[in-house]
């Protein structure tokens, strides 16, 4: 079999800052380029049925080089600016007229050359490229940012009609998926390549939690676009995470901190700092509802299954669930920094009542 039409593309994501304001990084983008952004959709999936709630900004950052294979390559880039903070480059290499033997090579070598285990400043060049063009649209920019890499191999079209049934009887995507060249014990086969996909006789997408390929004779990007966006929530939820184990150790050191000898004066000590805590769990909460609910998912259709086994395979769940319990370990202890402050201004109360009273009979008895 031949590959008429493809490509290899590489995603790095970033989380780059804290929101994005997508609407001012389209107005620098065009005022600074003389560029025209597009704000993503689906294009082949029904409004109704599967769309983003704030569509990402995609933004053409054209060719660079790249060393693949002792080669010098030219390579399409790309970003994709997500509001709750995030920034997906991709480099795209194409594959024309070759053979799958070695279009499945290729894929290994571009992994090699610019994937997570290689060390490649391209990335970093164009996220500082991109940075200086629209970085005033970031809130609360990342000096070290959190990073997750995806690896995409697309056909477009091979050398004669073939259906998703054929080619996967034709070709082993095993070694394709995997990146491993000896062969897979049938469990780690069937494991690998469980989570495939076809809505017609012609298209295919196998997904597994690093790669994925799809077969789109018609062109269509959106299983594309919602893999990335997994990617893009995985990488949030991570972000969170970090943050969350990073302030529990210094919220007990600040509870600690401003606990006072006398309880009596704790009240507005620790209503300063339960006011912090609440207004760190308000926002969290807010951001990782945007994230959550980044793709409006309506109907059980073709792309909502890719979605969701995407989202599953990535264990964004998981990490959710986890960013949850930190939440509510944060809540229980703004609740009990309340309740103490509650009590101590409570305490303070009955000790000036007290004082009040005896300096009352004091009083009298001086008059005496």
């Amino acid at each position: 079999m031949r590959i008429e039409s493809g490509a290899i593309v590489a995603i790095r994501l970033f989380t780059a800052a804290n929101e994005i304001d997508l609407r001012q990084a389209e107005t620098l983008w065009a005022e600074r380029t003389g560029g025209i952004g597009a704000r993503n959709r689906l294009d082949a999936t029904p409004a109704k049925a599967v769309s983003f709630v704030i569509p990402p900004l995609m933004l053409d950052l054209g060719e660079t080089a790249a060393i693949i294979a002792g080669a010098a390559e030219k390579l399409s880039c790309s970003a994709r600016l997500y509001d709750f903070g995030v920034v997906a480059l991709s480099l795209r290499m194409p594959a024309v007229d070759i053979s799958w033997e070695t279009f499945s090579a290729r894929i290994d070598q571009f992994e090699a050359a610019v994937g997570p285990a290689a060390e490649a400043v391209i990335w970093q060049q164009q996220l500082a490229i991109l940075t200086g063009l629209v970085g005033s649209a970031f809130e609360r920019p990342v000096e070290q940012p959190l990073q997750e890499d995806y690896l995409i191999s697309l056909v477009e079209s091979f050398d004669g009609d073939v259906s998703a049934e054929a080619l996967q009887a034709q070709v082993d995507l095993a070694p394709l998926l995997s990146g491993r060249s000896r062969p897979l014990s049938p469990g780690a086969r069937q494991d690998l390549l469980r989570q495939s996909f076809s809505y017609y006789a012609d298209d295919l997408a196998v997904i597994t939690w690093d790669r994925a390929f799809l077969y789109e004779p018609r062109g269509e990007t959106d299983v594309a676009d919602v893999l990335e966006l997994a990617n893009a929530q995985l990488l949030e939820m991570r972000a969170y995470d970090e943050l969350l184990n990073a302030e529990m150790p210094r919220m007990r050191a600040l509870a600690e901190a401003e606990r006072p000898r006398f309880s009596a004066l704790a009240g507005r000590r620790y209503t300063r700092l339960a006011r912090r805590l609440r207004a760190l769990v308000a926002e969290i909460t807010e951001l990782t509802e945007r994230v959550d609910n980044a793709l409006h998912v309506t109907e059980d259709v073709y792309l909502a299954r890719v979605y969701a086994a995407a989202i599953e395979l990535l264990r964004v769940p998981k990490v959710g669930d986890a960013v949850d319990r930190k939440l509510a370990i944060i809540r229980e202890t703004y609740a009990a920094l309340q309740s103490e402050a509650e009590g101590s201004r409570a305490e303070l109360l009955e000790i000036a009542v007290i004082a009040l009273i005896a300096s009352e009979i004091l009083v009298s008895l001086l008059r005496r």
